[in-house]
């Protein structure tokens, strides 16, 4: 049955209604992703600079020896231990309560700072600031790229990852070789992967987002969200610290 004038009119309403619920919600939702995200690299920061800064808590860390520097058995705990925070995560966010997800991601991020103390050892402040900047700013053009393009990203996944894993072997592989060229060369292609995973990380965050779920899995997803966009992060300044950095 046709609609009469004044009920099409209803049903136009309401659909717009709630077509700009659902972007209202959106932005909320990417909001507190970006907010986690930002905090968790605040964090990381805070105490990465702290313990470099902390005569006490950086020989914890790392030794003098007549070699030079050389880390800890607590240095190399604090290197792997956030793998094991983003495998509980990754495996565990539904079984998890909304407090355990936000702790976990918190310790996380604490515990990146730990493992990144050397950063301020090997390079001067200054070049650490200026490479961040650098990075904040293609992760901002990126991140920006994926979640308004309307062009499907997820076939770069497959791509990304092949990538990742090339990155991963030429590292282990470079370990023994120490070629200068290689480790160029590995930094800049691990800078194109995540930059790439930037863009279609974003997007695939936009794409799960649900206006029906509720409050406990939408924040869940917005700290898993966050873990993954601060690794890509992560990744890109540490990739362009190794091209642009200057050591002390």
């Amino acid at each position: 049955m046709a609609l009469e004038p004044r009920q099409r009119t209803i049903s136009m309403g309401a659909g717009v209604d709630s077509r700009a619920g659902v972007d209202e919600g959106l932005r909320r939702y990417m909001l507190r992703v970006y907010n986690y995200m930002t905090l968790g690299l605040a964090l990381t920061g805070v105490v990465a600079f702290a313990v470099a800064n902390t005569p006490a808590l950086l020989q914890l860390f790392y030794a003098q020896t007549a070699v030079g520097i050389q880390p800890t058995i607590l240095a190399y705990i604090a290197m792997f231990s956030p793998l094991a925070f983003v495998l509980v995560l990754s495996f565990g966010i539904n079984k998890l309560s909304t407090p355990a997800v936000q702790a976990l991601f918190w310790a996380f991020a604490a515990v990146m700072g730990l493992s990144l103390t050397h950063i301020f050892i090997v390079y001067t402040g200054a070049s650490i600031a200026r490479v961040f900047f650098i990075t904040a700013s293609m992760f901002a053009a990126m991140s920006l790229y994926g979640y308004t393009t309307k062009k499907d990203l997820s076939g770069w996944g497959s791509f990304l990852l092949m990538g990742l894993i090339g990155v991963i072997i030429a590292m282990v592989v470079n370990i023994f070789l120490q070629s200068a060229m290689m480790e160029f060369v590995i930094s800049i292609i691990g800078v194109l992967v995540f930059v790439g995973f930037t863009a279609y990380d974003t997007q695939r965050i936009k794409s799960e987002y649900n206006v029906n779920d509720s409050g406990a899995i939408t924040e869940k997803r917005a700290v898993y969200g966050a873990l993954s966009l601060y690794l890509d992060f992560i990744n890109i300044f540490l990739f362009l610290l190794h091209l642009f950095g200057s050591r002390e």
